[in-house]
């Protein structure tokens, strides 16, 4: 399962182990220093995967992944010495498809790398497989969405979770469900991981199909009666 890695990082020696460690994964890899040049090479190289440091000098990862997403739906793995909640969240909010903090394990960051490009693989068919729940509709081979015949931009995140939820309509999915289907259970995912990408879906679709159920989790249904 070899990818096109580019690897933000100011950390030199850091940025360079990854190198290494991505490469004897038999991955391509690209290595910038910070945020302006990973932005600048993540929109002329189209890599498969963006590995992402927040903190890096003049534009940080938050701001990278922000303007990355107007126009791209590249992987995005942002690694962070911010541990609280807080943290997690927003980088989900700005895009990010999963989330480290350091220290970490090179060998834990190329296993998530790995398991991105599985998923992402796995919930894009070859196949011309069309989804359609209500006024919704999802490509899964072109990985598109429409709402009411206008394209929608979703991360792959958000991707992810409404192709889970259009493959069965009305279905209650629970958030550990829905966690699974994207982007599996690790240390830094909570049931709130999933609140938010909803939350984002909601501001780009008919809010109605996409169902709270209490207590439960949610459904992604044709709209009311």
């Amino acid at each position: 399962m070899c990818a096109h890695v580019l690897v933000a990082e100011d950390d030199r020696r850091q940025a360079e182990v990854l190198r290494q460690y991505l490469r004897a994964g038999g991955h391509e890899v690209t290595v910038v220093h910070d945020g302006a040049a990973a932005l600048e090479r993540a929109r002329q190289q189209a890599p498969d995967l963006l590995i992402l440091d927040v903190m890096m000098p003049g534009m940080d990862g938050l701001e990278v992944c922000r303007r990355l997403r107007r126009d791209s739906d590249v992987l995005v793995l942002m690694v962070t010495a911010r541990t609280t909640e807080d943290d997690l969240l927003t980088g989900l909010d700005v895009g990010a498809d999963d989330y480290l903090t350091k220290p970490y394990s090179p060998r834990e960051l190329v296993a998530r790398v790995r398991t991105l490009l599985r998923r992402r693989r796995t919930t894009a068919p070859a196949g011309g497989d069309v989804l359609s729940v209500g006024t919704l509709t999802i490509d899964l081979g072109r990985r598109l969405v429409e709402a009411d015949g206008v394209p929608v931009e979703c991360t792959p995140g958000e991707f992810a979770i409404l192709a889970a939820m259009a493959g069965q309509p009305d279905r209650v999915f629970t958030r550990t469900q829905l966690l699974t289907r994207t982007r599996g259970i690790d240390r830094n995912s909570t049931g709130r991981t999933i609140d938010v990408h909803v939350m984002n879906l909601r501001r780009k679709i008919d809010p109605q199909l996409l169902q709270t159920v209490y207590g439960v989790g949610y459904k992604l249904t044709g709209g009311p009666p």
